[in-house]
């Protein structure tokens, strides 16, 4: 269709034919018509759909002419044009959408518009009730009626060139018809014509604005030009004797440019002037943008991308780095992926709203979706792109994916695509600063749920050392730095590297020069639960009990020379201090310090006490009761002059008295510099003015409860069982809240 003939098309939109003599009529059954309305009023959750459905249906007529005419050039000379037309009639409530494609036969309009109503209705019954997984759209038709969710009526007119031209007309309440179109009739070249008859509560698909809008979103990429027939209007200034030669004209045609009266005004010349509006008829083009991800990576510039980006986020930043790529195989499909500079505003988006992803699905260059959950996994809801496929299944209203295997082999090309991706950038110091300072955390939760790809992303991952200064490090790096006779990669998890750079539970750690990882950040101990290992080396935690270090023989035997001198004090600390703690030995980790807490192997560490006591408090702030604590092992230095003192107090007939309260005083003391918390920090607190006031000599007699012995605490049992009264906690300012 030609710009010749547009005020033709524009005439004649709302002049369809209705029912005609030489019509053939075939009725719906009853199981049909409930069928349709299932289709129009339950399969689709957006009447914006309709359009999508249309524009890709004609989109796909197009592409049958395109394939044929590589065999035969002929079959274009009628019409060389390769375009999709959408024409709205406010006047007349219609809409109009026509494609220069193949067309239509008259059996075609049967088999095609009329399979849900004929043929086809058995085996499309039979396939909703057995649920079985396929593509229904284009197998039934059912994309076409998606244009009852706005219209009352539609009348398809349609031309191939192996038939004559033949009308389509239904109002979807029992019947369609179909007749072959007279002399008389508007002939079409090629193609196919749809005549929506809009209803009083859809004119807004008649709104220019609108339509652009859904074009824009849903079909903007697609691979044949669409054009949406628009009026002008301007203002010129002519003479009383010209605007009355265009009100004849306009007499004599009824489509020349309507002349109305705006203003009039004196010359200087005294002619009389008037204003008059000049509305014209055109042609704008909606999807003017080109799909980039159809071309060769190297034929697409870095400003494209950029724009494409842009365009595609609305994040007017750019993108640090970009993934173009093709899949073929058991799914074909083109993709490109895109890592922003910063967490996009969405990300850490939750309820209703939240974004498992921000992938655009695309289908042959249409729209489908971009928040399907089965495509990327959630932890890279940071990166953005689109991914077109050719054949991907959809469900009967292609608003949602069909689950099969196919989608998860879409899935995993995706994410081996984003780690690709990664380690590109990893290659570039400054751009990876930028990646990790914004991403880490995805990259751990990858490590966290991903078992398939754990090891890939474990790579990714850059800790601060105790020999790496300000400078992160991967683990590949410290992997290459070990000593010989280190059994494996050390590390401390907490709060800050300022709370456990200087942990008594690293002093023979570092005495030995091994490095140890700092992992301050709390999602670290869901890491290190599911990592285990890298490059062959354990992760070994500096705070478990059952820390191994490669002694000599001399320093085996001298450590077993402090376990039988200290038996009696770690007896007795353990009589002491009762449930406090599941056992007291003598320490491998300490040089210097006089003692430190430790946990099970498999138990939890401090770090992870805190992060459960933040989490605790977070579900419900108004709790009083703190969380049970796991117990902890007691690890004493026998080099430290405290130690060494308390073993000749306990060694000696008489055992000082004070002895029980000193203990308690180093329980204390290990607790905190450990990174626990204190049950009753009242009680330390007292202990401690106990001590000064033994400083200053001063008697407890003089104290208003004489009677009050220091030494006699309640068990933990007590302790717990009676609660501590906490006060309620910002989870935002002074704890951590682990997802």
């Amino acid at each position: 269709m030609t710009d010749a003939n547009i005020e033709d098309v524009v005439i004649n939109t709302a002049n369809a034919s209705d029912l005609k003599t030489n019509a053939e009529t075939f009725a719906f059954s009853a199981d049909i018509n409930q069928l349709l309305s299932l289709i129009i009023n339950t399969f689709y959750s957006n009447k914006e759909i309709f359009l999508r459905e249309l524009v890709s249906n004609s989109s796909d007529a197009l592409d049958k002419i395109r394939y044929q005419s590589l065999t035969d050039a002929s079959i274009l000379e009628n019409e060389p044009n390769l375009e999709i037309q959408i024409i709205p009639n406010k006047t007349d409530k219609t809409l109009t959408i026509t494609d220069t494609g193949i067309g239509m036969t008259k059996e075609d309009l049967i088999n095609n518009l009329g399979t849900i109503a004929k043929s086809g209705t058995k085996a499309f019954m039979e396939s909703l009730q057995s649920g079985a997984d396929i593509s229904m759209i284009g197998q039934f038709g059912v994309g076409f009626y998606s244009a009852y969710l706005v219209a009352s009526k539609v009348v398809v007119t349609s031309k191939n060139s192996k038939d004559e031209q033949y009308t389509w007309i239904s109002t979807a309440g029992g019947s369609f018809t179909i007749e072959k179109d007279s002399e008389n009739s508007e002939k079409l070249t090629r193609g196919t014509k749809m005549v929506l008859h809009l209803k009083d509560d859809m004119l807004e698909y008649l709104n220019e604005k609108r339509l652009t809008d859904l074009i824009k979103k849903h079909s903007e990429f697609a691979n044949f030009p669409i054009k949406l027939h628009v009026e002008k209007v301007t203002e010129k200034e002519v003479t009383d004797s010209e605007a009355e030669e265009e009100v004849d004209d306009d007499d004599d045609d009824d489509d020349a440019p309507k002349v109305e009266d705006v203003s009039e005004e004196e010359t200087k010349k005294e002619k009389k002037t008037k204003k008059i509006k000049e509305v014209t008829q055109e042609w704008k083009h909606l999807n003017s943008l080109k799909p980039i991800w159809m071309k060769k990576p190297d034929e697409v510039t870095n400003d494209e991308y950029t724009s494409f980006y842009k365009s595609l986020t609305n994040d007017w930043d750019g993108h640090l780095a970009v993934k173009h790529f093709s899949v073929e195989g058991q799914l074909d499909f083109k993709s490109v992926l895109f890592v922003p500079k910063r967490p996009p505003s969405d990300m850490f988006q939750s309820g209703a709203e939240k974004k498992f992803n921000a992938i655009k699905l695309y289908v042959r260059r249409i729209f489908i979706m971009d928040n399907c959950k089965d495509l990327m996994p959630e932890y890279l809801n940071f990166v953005r792109g689109i991914v077109d496929s050719e054949d991907l299944p959809l469900n009967i209203s292609r608003e949602t994916l069909q689950q099969n295997k196919i989608l998860n082999v879409m899935k995993k090309n995706l994410i081996k695509k984003s780690l690709e991706l990664f380690n590109e950038i990893s290659e570039n110091d400054d751009d990876y600063k930028k990646f990790y300072d914004a991403f880490a955390n995805n990259i751990k939760h990858g490590v966290y749920e991903d078992s398939v790809n754990r090891a890939k992303f474990a790579k990714l991952l850059r800790y601060y050392t105790s020999k790496s200064g300000d400078v992160m490090t991967s683990l590949h790096d410290y992997v290459g730095r070990m000593k010989d006779d280190q059994p494996g990669i050390y590390y401390i998890t907490g709060e800050s590297i300022e709370h456990i750079e200087n942990s008594p539970s690293l002093e023979t750690l570092k005495s030995k020069g091994y490095e140890i990882v700092y992992m301050t950040n709390a999602i670290d101990e869901f890491v290190v639960q599911q990592l285990k290992e890298f490059g062959g080396k354990k992760l070994i935690s500096a705070t478990r009990e059952g820390l191994k270090i490669d002694d000599s023989e001399e320093d085996k035997t001298k450590f077993e020379e402090d376990k039988q001198k200290t038996e009696k004090l770690c007896t007795l600390i353990k009589e002491t201090l009762g449930d406090k703690v599941s056992k007291v030995i003598v320490s491998p980790r300490l040089t210097e310090s006089a003692c430190v807490l430790v946990t099970p192997q498999y138990g939890v560490s401090a770090n992870m006490e805190r992060i459960q006591k933040a989490q605790a408090f977070g579900r419900n702030a108004a709790s009083t009761k703190q969380p049970s604590s796991a117990k902890k092992t007691m690890e004493i230095n026998p080099k430290n002059p405290i130690i060494c003192n308390l073993v000749e107090r306990v060694e000696s007939e008489t055992p000082d008295k004070t002895v029980k309260d000193l203990i308690w005083l180093l329980y204390d003391t290990s607790v905190l510099y450990s990174g626990f918390s204190l049950d009753k920090p009242v009680d330390f607190a007292n202990r401690i003015q106990k001590l000064i006031k033994l400083g200053l000599s001063i008697d407890d007699d003089d104290d208003d409860n004489p009677d009050d012995e220091m030494s006699d605490l309640p068990p933990l049992e007590d302790a717990l069982t009676d609660g501590v009264q906490l006060p309620v906690v910002d989870e935002n300012e002074s704890m951590e809240q682990v997802d």
